[in-house]
């Protein structure tokens, strides 16, 4: 058991404009997660979904993309999401997240490691108390992944949420009356969910000096590791370093650097979920194997298939000083 302080840190990120401010809120106490079967994944909608005229399809499509992580995944946690509409970009969501040692985050990864992605995903991150991006002894980590490896990281957006989505249904194909139906709600709604769930960068404005986890899987095409805001950098996912899954936003465009890059969409590549900007007329979706998927596994969500036990809950030792914020990032439209 050990005492966390917890602070409350929110961005506005607009045009690749990033503006964070901290406040102290309260003291709580960081124990083990207690455990339940299967990933959940509770939804809350807002009046601005429940009343609009077309909310049966909308929330319909909220909880076909809901479905696809329940079946996906087997963390015996419960994620809870608010939904609400807005009328500006495509998406956004707002993210609680907690800072704490690395080295209590990758003890945590590794002792929940299940999958061959997660073997190969963590020979390449040696036991160290600093992480190996950009040295920092800290690592942010969003409120559901944290719980995906045991942790106690309760949410706490809006009250306890782990995060709270924003679909903008002016513009989506299903959507509020007279939409111009240009982009898949059922592609946005995934694209928000995953960065709930603990996808995403903590670049550009590396928020209390640290990284994210997915940043411990960005390199560049030489197999170094790559943490830089350089527009000429090319930056790619990869569990080894050789075999590149996809290639980041790292251009300065206004898109998160945690997307994938689409601003142009790189030659022979077909639109993906996590993309920085959503291509009209598109559908992509999630399989298993997505790499959006295959980044979810390795920061510590459990793949359903293959099928082996569940990880004990790991209880906490020592003295734990976590700090906690909140980040909100917005999806660009193209």
């Amino acid at each position: 058991m050990a005492k966390s302080l917890r602070f409350a840190l929110s961005v506005c990120e607009w045009g690749g404009m990033s503006v964070w401010i901290a406040a102290l809120l309260a003291v709580i106490t960081v124990v083990a997660t207690p455990a339940h079967a299967g990933l959940t994944i509770t939804p809350t909608f807002g009046s601005s979904i429940t009343s609009d005229p077309n909310a049966a399809a909308i929330e319909g499509v909220i909880d076909s993309a809901i479905a696809f992580y329940q079946s996906t995944f087997t963390d015996p946690i419960n994620v809870t999401i608010q939904f609400n509409e807005m009328t500006t970009g495509l998406g956004q969501s707002t993210v609680g997240f907690y800072n704490i040692p690395y080295a209590t985050y990758l003890a945590a990864l590794k002792a929940d490691a299940t999958t061959a992605n997660d073997a190969t995903a963590d020979s390449f991150l040696p036991n160290s108390s600093n992480n190996p991006v950009n040295g920092a002894a800290r690592i942010d980590v969003k409120s559901a992944d944290g719980r995906a490896v045991g942790l106690a990281t309760p949410g706490f957006v809006n009250g306890t949420f782990d995060g709270v989505i924003g679909l903008n249904t002016t513009i989506t194909d299903v959507g509020s009356p007279g939409t111009t139906g240009q982009f898949s709600l059922f592609a946005t709604t995934e694209h928000e969910i995953d960065e709930v769930l603990g996808l995403g960068s903590a670049l550009p404005s590396i928020p209390l000096s640290t990284i994210f986890p997915e940043d411990l899987f960005r390199y560049d095409a030489t197999g170094n590791r790559s943490f830089t805001t350089n527009s000429t950098a090319k930056a790619f996912f990869s569990i080894n370093g050789t075999t590149d899954l996809a290639e980041f936003d790292n251009q300065n465009d206004g898109g998160d650097f945690g997307d994938w890059q689409s601003n142009p969409l790189p030659g022979g590549v077909a639109p993906k979920v996590q993309d920085a900007f959503a291509t009209p007329g598109a559908h992509p979706v999630l399989t298993s194997s997505s790499p959006e998927a295959v980044a979810l596994d390795v920061i510590g969500y459990d793949l359903a298939a293959p099928a082996v036990p569940e990880p004990t809950s790991i209880l906490l030792l020592g003295t734990l000083v976590a700090l906690t914020g909140v980040i909100a990032r917005k999806r660009a439209k193209s």
